[in-house]
């Protein structure tokens, strides 16, 4: 799952309004933002294996400290707790954690069978809509979508640079979604791991779009 994931972050605005764009892309994308700094330092392992799925060619060998459910749930209670401290938000906290949580969800959807449940488990799960190409499509595009709706009917922007950013944003996870769905297999898991990284920038690319836009009024 790639933007299906930032279509929670979007929609996330209707249910928090008070919530930053940026906070909830962290929040989003927050599992893999541990992900490759785990596999970097060689505690988690990833494999390029063209063809292990229709869609993407990555065999998540072990990934049970960021991707597991277990790992998941405490990943957004701590984001969570950082984010009461800091804004002393219970509401908006509730949702940060639920939307770290949801991240497992929508890649237990997509994956095929690897996502374990806790650290040490055996068994894996995973609903493999990954081997087919047009439901993988149909499931990413469609949240992104909806998110993307919900987002625009909760606010507006203030100026140029509110609606022009947004869309940039949007055009951009298109085309690196596209990129790596239709595009050649990544040459090395180093190469997936760094270029995973690149995601910490969309985190200050959504609060550069909330500064541009508000709420609209009801």
């Amino acid at each position: 799952m790639f933007v299906g994931h930032f279509g929670v972050a979007l929609a996330a605005r209707r249910v928090a309004p008070g919530l930053s764009l940026g906070t909830a892309i962290f929040a989003t994308f927050l599992l893999d933002a541990v992900w490759p700094v785990l596999v970097i330092a060689g505690i988690e392992r990833v494999e390029v294996k063209p063809g292990i799925t229709a869609v993407n060619p990555l065999d998540f060998v072990h990934y049970p400290w960021s991707h597991s459910l277990a790992m998941a749930i405490a990943w957004g209670a701590l984001f969570a707790l950082v984010y009461w401290l800091v804004r002393r938000d219970s509401r908006n906290a509730l949702w940060l954690a639920l939307i770290v949580v949801s991240h497992w969800v929508l890649d237990w959807v997509v994956h095929r069978p690897d996502l374990p449940l806790y650290p040490g488990a055996t068994e894996r799960f995973g609903l493999g809509v990954w081997n087919s190409l047009a439901a993988s499509l149909a499931v990413e595009l469609a949240l992104l979508g909806a998110g993307l709706y919900l987002y625009m009917s909760s606010t507006r922007a203030r100026d140029r640079t509110g609606s022009v950013a947004l869309w940039a944003l949007v055009a951009l996870l298109l085309v690196a979604y596209l990129s790596a769905t239709f595009g050649p297999p990544p040459p090395s898991p180093e190469a997936v791991a760094y270029s995973a990284l690149i995601g910490y920038l969309l985190v200050g690319w959504g609060w550069w779009i909330d500064r541009h836009r508000g709420g609209r009024e009801p």
